[in-house]
Formats: structure tokens, C-alpha cells, sequence
């Protein structure tokens, strides 16, 4: 008879988890998944989009050059985005899940552009209209495209960022061809009155980071978490980059992950910081367009996926000492090249 007790017991622990010695062990994980990618070139095949499909995200989240414009012709952009519309991976893609956007320099209008573009002001209008997001959205109302959206289940909420990179930045410091410091095209500029995103920008950035969010996803076109490599990113103006580090930690956000694009690889990179969590940046590019070499990165997690790829981040979001995170690069047969999963309290102070 006490065999049978002691069995029953057993079982009880196991269905009603009181074996397991903490309430946050027993609560459910809400979970989300977010699909990324950049760098999707109109007029080609897109097969990437149906990977994304197939893993049925909450979002897709479109990081820039999600057309290639590179023209001072409205017309010219209005049709390329038109052609964009009509492939029919995007209207599946669409169909399925919530699109939101960022741009970079290639559907801002030209190549590395920033601040002084002629036509941003016309290009912005076609961009909030191509992604349809409502007349009375806060992007409407005031130069440049950035922006945040919420995700929200079961009382969990995960804030999504999302950064213009060109509207307001200024130009890069070109690296002469004989120069012997530096690499590539980009020297970093070290000269405070330089800007990435602009003083109004970052107001509103330092707000939205004071907003209650249980994880917080910042999209920028540029990458920000890996090592200066001499092409566009946040490592050109280290001073606006030291500026963000400090402004999550002075706002005490946690959970804070960049989203990236731009350079035609993917990686996963992580940003170690001093006195608090590392900032991981998980860049897929690009849905279309690959670059013929990579560059080294230190700070890369993982393996470089040199083809072409879509990214995936998935959140758990339950009790704090099981919340986790899960980054992925998925190739065009759908296997990950990059899979890296961590409990997300290591993004904490």
C-alpha cells in the first residue's frame, strides 16, 4: 500500500508540478516569432519570402534595400516598389502575417546616401504608403520613418524599434584610396557634431526605451554589434554607437536585441559591455543579394552564412528564470545555418 501511495504521488508531481520547487518553473512561456531580412532586389525570384511563410511568424520585419531604387525619379521608385508588390512570395508572405519596415540607402533613394538625398522627403511618403501604415501613425506626423509597433500575448509584450538610419545622418568620412589606416570605403568619424539618427530622433528614442516592454527588438538597417569593418555601420560614428550603449543603460532597458542588414552575408554578433549585458545583433542579408567575401568579425557568434537567408527570432516568455531567446539565419532549404539560444536573463543588469 505504501508503494501505490508513493506512486501516486509521483504522478500528482509530475501533472500538477509541484515537484518542481518554483511557481516561475510551472507558468507557461508565451512565445513569439519574428521573421527578418533585407536586401530583396524587385525584379528576382524570392524565394526566401516562402521559408519565412512556412515558419508562420507573428511579424516579418523588412531591415532596408527592401527594394533597389538608386534614382532622383519618384516614378522610378513608385515602380520598383510596385514590382515588388506583384512578386507573389511577397503577396504569400503578406497575406499571412503583420509587415513592418525600415529603410536603407537603396529604397531611400541612392547608394550610401544620407541626410542630403534631394528627394527624402517625397521618398518617405512613398515608403510609409508602399508599407501602408495608417494616417494617424506617430511616423506620419514628422520627418523620417522611425517608429515602434508592440507585439502583444497574454499580457506579454515585446516592443519593436524601428530606427531611420538615413533620413537624418550625415556623410561618412570616405577613406582615401591611399590612405593606410582603415579598411573598405568608411573611416570612423569621431567628430561630435556627426549624427546617425538626429537629436529628435534620439528624444523619442530615449522615451520609447522608458516604455514597459518585457523584450525589446531594434531594427536598424545598419549592423551595430560587430566589429568596424570599413562599410556602412554604426562602427563610422563610434561616439553615436557609445551614445545608444549609454542611453539603454541609463534608461535601465533590458532585454534589448538589434536587428540588422545591409551587407549581402548573415551573422550573429555580440557586443560585449562593461558593467552590463551584451548586446547581441543578428544581421540576415539578404533575401536576394550576396557579396563576394565576408569580413572578419570578432565579435561574430557562430558561423558567416555567405548565401543568400532570412532570420528568425524567437522569444519565451513566461516566468524570468526561464524567458529565452533563440536566434536563427534560415538558408533556401530551410535548415539553420545560425541557431544560437540563450536564457534572457543574461540581457539583464
Amino acid at each position: 500500500m505504501r508503494i501505490f501511495h508513493f506512486l501516486l504521488l509521483i504522478l500528482f508531481c509530475e501533472f500538477a508540478g509541484a515537484c518542481s520547487g518554483s511557481k516561475e518553473q510551472a507558468t507557461p512561456s508565451v512565445h513569439f516569432r519574428i521573421g527578418l531580412g533585407s536586401c530583396g532586389n524587385q525584379d528576382k525570384a524570392q524565394p526566401l519570402l516562402d521559408v519565412a511563410a512556412r515558419q508562420q511568424p507573428d511579424a516579418f520585419v523588412y531591415l532596408g534595400d527592401n527594394i533597389y531604387g538608386d534614382s532622383y525619379h519618384l516614378d522610378t521608385l513608385r515602380a520598383k516598389y510596385g514590382r515588388l508588390a506583384a512578386r507573389p512570395e511577397f503577396r504569400q508572405l503578406k497575406s499571412i502575417t503583420p509587415l513592418f519596415a525600415v529603410w536603407d540607402d537603396h529604397d531611400f533613394g541612392w547608394n550610401d546616401s544620407g541626410r542630403h538625398y534631394p528627394l527624402k522627403r517625397e521618398s518617405e511618403v512613398l515608403f510609409l504608403d508602399f508599407w501602408e501604415v495608417p494616417p494617424n501613425s506617430e511616423r506620419r506626423g514628422r520627418p523620417g520613418i522611425y517608429g515602434v509597433e508592440y507585439l502583444e500575448k497574454e499580457g506579454k509584450r515585446v516592443q519593436l524599434i524601428m530606427l531611420d538610419t538615413r533620413y537624418f545622418r550625415d556623410e561618412l568620412r570616405l577613406r582615401p584610396e591611399d590612405a593606410t589606416e582603415g579598411k573598405n570605403d568608411y573611416l570612423p568619424n569621431e567628430d561630435p557634431d556627426s549624427t546617425f539618427l538626429g537629436a529628435s530622433q534620439w528624444a523619442w528614442l530615449e522615451a520609447t526605451l522608458r516604455e514597459p516592454a518585457d523584450a525589446r527588438l531594434i531594427a536598424s538597417s545598419n549592423q551595430f554589434s560587430h566589429e568596424y569593418n570599413g562599410w556602412e555601420s554604426w562602427t563610422n560614428v563610434p561616439h553615436e554607437r557609445r551614445r545608444m550603449i549609454e542611453l539603454i543603460q541609463r534608461t535601465g532597458a533590458e532585454r534589448v536585441v538589434f536587428m540588422s542588414g545591409d551587407v549581402h552575408w548573415g551573422e550573429l554578433s555580440r557586443q560585449n559591455v562593461a558593467g552590463s549585458y551584451p548586446l547581441y545583433d543578428l544581421t540576415s542579408s539578404g533575401i536576394t543579394e550576396t557579396w563576394p567575401n565576408t569580413e572578419p568579425n570578432g565579435n561574430r557568434v557562430g558561423e558567416v552564412v555567405p548565401g543568400n537567408n532570412v532570420g528568425m527570432i524567437d522569444l519565451w516568455l513566461g516566468g524570468a528564470s526561464t524567458d529565452s531567446i533563440q536566434f536563427r539565419l534560415l538558408t533556401l532549404d530551410g535548415t539553420a545555418a545560425v541557431d544560437e539560444k540563450l536564457p534572457l536573463r543574461q540581457l539583464t543588469r
